[in-house]
């Protein structure tokens, strides 16, 4: 018999771990920028080199570190040490305030080098090490309850961000915000080491032509042939997390110095937008298990586009409220789905590696292009403003309208999608009919 239940301890784990990751992504995605623009130089570009390059070493450290516990059949121990190192090397982010500005690009190198460094370790943590655990313990009974977690977690963790984060920027500017923020996740770690434990079930896999050789043959076009459906997802994924990128990392920017806003007014315009989209995951948890993703996804697209739009249009405190709740809804929706959509895929032996897999098209290239696009927007149709006495560009509702173009293209890869998900499904029902048959 199928237990469908994940253990009071495992939820307590995922929730702990899961929360202090995201708050850690939440801080580098939004408050390092905002720390750079205001500290360093107020020039896009710098966020937009910072936002790439740990992008990619994100990445590269979710295949190695995926491979590597794939190998020792052991998730635990990068679990632990990645998020203590984690919180260690965000605080010395902080340290980087300190930093002589002249000349200029000796800064702008050690921030992109200590972001890179801190983005290792939390890739090392969080999607090598954890986001496979969570695979581990779950199974296709309970995905959609996990993927709403996962949904759920970087909502709250943008509140928090957005909310407490303000109140301490604005109270204790940013060097104490990273050390308070470092530290919580540095005792996450120490408390993964006393308390979790790798899934029973977990076991090494060792290619026997060595690491490097089991490193790569998930990228061989079979492994694509193979498994078409995953990789047709993680093609939803990116178009979507491209679009993302491109007005996420400036909406405090955009909010702050286009809007006028205070950093706790800003934070919390975006909290209650954004905390009604997380109950949206209860309903939507048993439409997963139903099989109807690709309704789901249409669903979010358009909220999601409806609501950068509304965004773009107006300083309105209520209409920017709706604006926010549509996009949360997006957001929270496609993450919700995806993560149930691809776990239920991956290759049991190989969910580390696919998880660095899972980062190209959700993070690395989604964090390359899109500020890329940002870039080249806010250059062409931002504003000049004088800040504090420094002169800089600063986004406008022209990134909200681009965003939303680009996220009507998350569509086209939905419909082969929904095409190999609709036969898996057909297939797996004829297998329950006949147990004769193989999936």
């Amino acid at each position: 018999m199928i237990d469908n239940r994940i253990s009071a301890k495992n939820w307590t784990l995922i929730w702990i771990l899961g929360m202090a990751g995201q708050i850690c992504w939440n801080i580098e995605n939004s408050w390092f920028n905002t720390f750079v623009y205001d500290k360093i130089a107020k020039d896009p570009s710098i966020i937009s080199w910072m936002v790439g390059v740990s992008a990619i070493v994100s990445t590269l450290a979710t295949f190695i570190i995926g491979t590597w516990g794939d190998r020792a059949g052991r998730r635990k121990p990068f679990i632990v040490i990645g998020y203590i190192c984690w919180g260690i090397f965000t605080m010395a982010f902080g340290a980087t305030e300190f930093l002589p500005t002249d000349p200029i690009i000796v800064a702008i190198v050690v921030i992109i080098a200590a972001d890179a460094v801190m983005s290792f370790f939390g890739s090392t943590g969080y999607d090598a090490g954890y986001n496979p655990w969570t695979t581990d313990i779950s199974n296709v009974h309970n995905r959609g309850k996990l993927g709403g977690a996962f949904a759920a977690m970087p909502v709250l963790a943008t509140i928090f961000g957005a909310v407490v984060s303000g109140i301490i920027v604005d109270a204790f500017d940013f060097f104490a915000f990273f050390i308070i923020m470092g530290s919580i996740v540095t005792l996450t770690g120490l408390f993964a080491l006393f308390t979790l434990k790798d899934h029973p079930s977990l076991k090494a896999r060792k290619n026997t032509g060595g690491y490097w050789r089991q490193f790569a043959e998930v990228f061989h076009i079979r492994t694509v042939i193979k498994n078409k459906e995953l990789f047709w997802v993680l093609v939803i994924n990116c178009v979507y997390f491209i679009a993302f990128n491109v007005y996420f990392p400036y909406i405090t920017i955009y909010l702050n110095n286009y809007l006028k806003m205070s950093y706790a007014l800003s934070g919390a315009l975006q909290g209650i937008g954004l905390v009604t989209a997380i109950f949206l995951t209860i309903p939507v948890a048993k439409s997963i298990h139903k099989g109807k993703t690709v309704s789901i996804i249409l669903f979010a697209v358009v909220a999601n586009i409806i609501g950068l739009i509304l965004i773009s249009l107006t300083s309105n405190i209520i209409v920017l409220l709706i604006g926010i709740f549509g996009a949360g809804v997006g957001y929270v929706l496609i993450i919700q789905t995806i993560t149930a959509w691809v776990k239920n895929l991956y290759p049991e032996q190989q969910r580390g590696q696919f998880e660095g897999i899972k980062m190209i098209f959700a993070v690395c290239l989604p964090m390359v292009i899109g500020p890329f696009i940002s870039s080249i927007v806010i250059q062409r149709y931002g504003v000049h403003m004088e800040i504090e006495g420094v002169s800089g560009m600063v986004p406008t509702e022209a990134l909200f309208l681009v965003a939303a173009f680009i996220t009507l293209f998350t569509l086209l890869p939905l419909i082969p999608a929904g095409k190999q998900a609709k036969k898996r499904l057909q297939l797996q029902a004829e297998t329950e009919t006949d147990p004769n048959l193989e999936v």
